[in-house]
């Protein structure tokens, strides 16, 4: 019975967070695709000068997939890109990212390795 209830517990962390990582870097990535698109140009030709700035978006939805495959690794991989957010963007200045990027990245991947955790025992 308690491993039952361990087991649905876990099912449902790792549900919800992975939705919540996929529509969170979904949204990131489309964000720093077209956010400054419009002074290089716009339409197709700046889409495609701003792409550079999407790449960081672009590792995290790999990170995401590594974790529908493999939840500790990706787990560990969300995480630790949560807390490089934290440096790269000076979010300990900007509580906006903090509270947006930063905070949920490193929480999500935590949940990850939680529920990987609670499957395993």
């Amino acid at each position: 019975m308690k491993e039952e209830i361990r087991h649905k517990t876990a099912n449902l962390i790792r549900r919800y967070t992975r939705m919540v990582l996929l529509v969170l870097g979904i949204l990131l990535f489309i964000f720093s695709l077209l956010s400054g698109a419009d002074r290089l140009g716009g339409g197709i030709k700046g889409i495609i000068y701003n792409s550079p700035n999407a790449l960081p978006w672009l590792i995290l939805l790999i990170a995401i997939y590594i974790a529908f495959k493999w939840e500790m690794v990706g787990g560990l991989i969300i995480l630790m890109m949560g807390l490089f957010t934290i440096f790269f963007f000076n979010a300990v200045e900007n509580l906006f990212v903090l509270l947006v990027i930063s905070i949920p990245l490193i929480v999500l991947g935590k949940l990850l390795v939680i529920a990987w955790y609670l499957d395993r025992q």
